[in-house]
């Protein structure tokens, strides 16, 4: 029972990581864009470095419910 759990949440985790990876590249390119205000820009960045954050853990709790549903 508990490998299913690890299995759904390593789903969860990865279905997340993507969003969070998705919505970076879209700040990244708002943040990038000379046509946007300086406003709009810097707080686009500050989000791209939290959807980077959140990637990051996303990614960590994923590996370790992976091994976990291996095992």
């Amino acid at each position: 029972m508990q490998t299913a759990k690890d299995a759904m949440n390593y789903v969860s985790d990865k279905a997340s990581e993507l969003t969070n990876t998705a919505s970076k590249e879209a700040n990244k390119n708002v943040a990038k864009d000379s046509d946007n205000s300086l406003s709009a820009r810097a707080s686009a960045a500050k989000d791209a470095v939290g959807d980077k954050a959140g990637e990051l853990k996303d990614s960590a709790s994923a590996e370790a419910n992976k091994h976990k549903a291996q095992h």
